[in-house]
């Protein structure tokens, strides 16, 4: 898993944080823990879910702190 300051990604997505739009309401970890850790560095672990269960998450995030982009397959 590629970690560059607030960007995450794994093969299929990009996740990236704003810690300054966070409200930190807690519904990613809460509702995704294997993903969004809270005591661990880094602390969004794309390895924790399948992406389609990430990016579901990301959608609720009530600040829009989160957000997510699909990488583009390589041929």
């Amino acid at each position: 898993m590629e970690t560059n300051a607030n960007h995450f990604s794994n093969s299929d997505i990009t996740i990236t944080y704003e810690p300054s739009v966070c409200i930190n309401a807690g519904r990613c970890a809460k509702e995704l823990s294997d993903v969004f850790r809270n005591s661990v560095i880094p602390w969004i672990d794309l390895d924790g879910a399948p992406s389609e269960r990430i990016i579901d998450q990301v959608r609720k995030c009530p600040s829009g702190a989160l957000k997510v982009f699909l990488n583009q397959k390589v041929a």
